[in-house]
């Protein structure tokens, strides 16, 4: 069989939406794969941070890209030999990520990789355009989203659990900041794919949202 006949569930959304919880959650359930694609991009940034290589050489980051050498086993990211699970997750890293995503050839140079990771079973893929760009026709589709508040003040209590300081007001406005650039980029912008549940969970806890979305994908195999 062929990669392309595995199912594929696209879990796409802003940053701190929850998303990275929800679509972990509902692959362990499933038993499928799991692509964390923002991992990559935090990667990459974080190679660059660490090697000194300028946000402006954008040749120079796309070769960074097209060679990370990464694995994601359970909760544990590992970038070639170093467990990098919670380097990757520092507020510098993450705002790095958001301005490298925006290079053309860097999303270029890391999209056969997240291509890769569509192994059988299946594969929950989370990210920003999972099912507009990556994998289009995905099974099931699914934009996850939250309001700012709601989504800094995770963020808030995620970088203070795993020993980070932060600053609620720092967060709310690099969100802000952060939703302009992923919306208004000319490459693959931050937008619901076509044909994509809309799930707000503002109000919601991770559980009801995984179990919104194994329902959306039991439905679908119904049909």
């Amino acid at each position: 069989m062929s990669a392309s006949s595995f199912p594929v569930i696209a879990i796409d959304g802003p940053t701190a939406s929850g998303k990275g919880t929800v679509a972990h959650r509902v692959a362990e359930r499933l038993g499928f794969h799991y692509l964390d694609s923002g991992a990559l991009y935090r990667l990459t940034a974080l190679s660059a941070l660490r090697s000194g290589t300028p946000l402006a050489d954008e040749h120079a980051l796309s070769k960074l890209a097209s060679g990370l050498h990464c694995s994601f086993s359970g909760d544990k990211i590992m970038l070639a030999n170093d467990n990098v699970t919670n380097a990757i997750r520092a507020e510098e890293v993450g705002n790095t990520a958001s301005k490298i995503a925006s290079l053309p050839t860097v999303r270029q140079a890391l999209y056969g990789l997240q291509l890769s990771f569509r192994k059988p079973p299946g594969l929950v893929a989370d990210g920003r355009d999972m099912g507009s760009v990556i994998f289009p026709q995905a099974s099931l589709k699914v934009f996850l989203t939250a309001s700012p508040e709601a989504r800094a003040e995770r963020r808030y209590k995620q970088l203070i659990d795993k020993g980070f300081s932060a600053n609620m007001e720092d967060l709310l406005k690099d969100l802000w900041e952060r939703d302009a650039r992923d919306t208004n980029r000319a490459i693959s912008p931050l937008k619901p794919a076509e044909g994509a549940h809309l799930l707000d969970t503002s109000a919601m806890t991770a559980d009801q949202a995984v179990e919104q979305v194994l329902q959306w994908y039991a439905e679908l195999k119904k049909h």
